[in-house]
């Protein structure tokens, strides 16, 4: 899967991403800063994960908890909080929609 299919998936079935066409569109340009720093959370979380950079995942987290009440101590608790654990590794297919 590319970063820019990663980043733009917005759910599974089976061994495919089901990929946002327009979200593809519009994130793939940016750098994971870039899309932190906009406030799509979900595709910066993505990417930082996608580009295995410890720096990234922090400046993720760094934002996301300048802009929250409830504060979250590591990239980890932020990855439950998002939803994204891991790159899946099983896909072996992108369905764009």
């Amino acid at each position: 899967m590319t970063r820019e299919d990663f980043i733009s998936t917005i759910g599974y079935d089976g061994d495919s991403a089901l990929v946002d066409r327009k979200a593809r569109r519009k994130y793939s340009g940016m750098t994971t800063i870039e899309l932190v720093e906009a406030g799509f959370f979900k595709p910066a979380l993505c990417s930082a994960i996608y580009s295995e950079n410890p720096d990234e995942l922090n400046a993720v987290l760094e934002k996301y908890n300048s802009l929250t009440e409830k504060k979250i101590d590591t990239a980890e608790q932020l990855k439950l909080v998002l939803g994204i654990q891991r790159m899946p590794e099983e896909i072996t297919k992108t369905v764009v929609i």
